[in-house]
């Protein structure tokens, strides 16, 4: 039986590895299933799936290539987490992802303070936001990759000045591209949101990645 643990920490070769879903009884050797990932919220939305895995952080420049289109950069860094990790796991599914918000052509990043985010929510008031979240599960053992960029639009309402303060105060979503989580309160400033994976928006999509995962013959249920 698979005892679900809250993250317990291990480090090995100066890095940072966290075992989720593991318990004492569970085999020495790592996981077959790993996210190449640094966000607390891609590891709570994976561990939905109950399956054993192991959280490694990748050493990747994220930033846009020139003449690069949003969803072209989303996807490329997808593949390039995964493969990051690769050469400490060479018989793995690596799970690689990444978001991109864009607001008329033009991307959005993480606002990083209250500044910036006050800026973004009030250029994204009345209007809407395609966020593209890709993909990608890369078997190390035999080389297989499967991408996919899951689209979400998010439509968000006209609200005041004030609403934007206290949101931010509230819940500080400087590590959130668009400054709103959606998961969170950032909710109440969005009026409706199309997509055909409700888990893309808070940056894995479960429906493709499972599918994915069932292509490589791991059961889930």
């Amino acid at each position: 039986m698979i005892v679900f643990l809250r993250y317990p920490v291990k480090k090995i070769a100066g890095k940072i590895l966290i075992w989720q879903g593991l318990t004492t009884q569970s085999p020495v050797h790592p996981p077959r299933l790993v996210l190449a990932s640094s966000s607390p919220y891609r590891r709570s939305l994976l561990a939905r799936l109950r399956l054993p895995f192991v959280v490694q952080v990748p050493a990747v420049d994220e930033v846009a290539l020139p003449d690069e289109d949003p969803r072209g950069t989303a996807l490329r860094l997808a593949q390039a987490k995964a493969r990051a990790v690769m050469p400490d796991f060479p018989a793995a599914l690596i799970i690689g992802c990444d978001q991109v918000a864009v607001l008329e052509g033009a991307p959005i990043g993480k606002p990083g303070t209250h500044a910036n985010a006050v800026a973004q929510l009030r250029a994204m008031r009345g209007r809407r936001v395609l966020f593209h979240t890709a993909v990608a599960l890369l078997n190390s053992g035999t080389g297989t990759l499967q991408t996919a960029d899951v689209p979400t639009t998010v439509h968000f309402r006209k609200y005041e000045d004030a609403e934007i303060e206290r949101y931010l105060v509230a819940e500080r979503p400087y590590d959130c591209a668009g400054s709103a989580k959606i998961e969170g309160m950032g909710i109440v400033l969005v009026e409706r949101v199309e997509s055909t994976d409700p888990s893309a928006l808070i940056g894995l999509p479960l429906i493709q990645l499972a599918t994915m995962l069932r292509h490589e013959g791991v059961p889930i249920v």
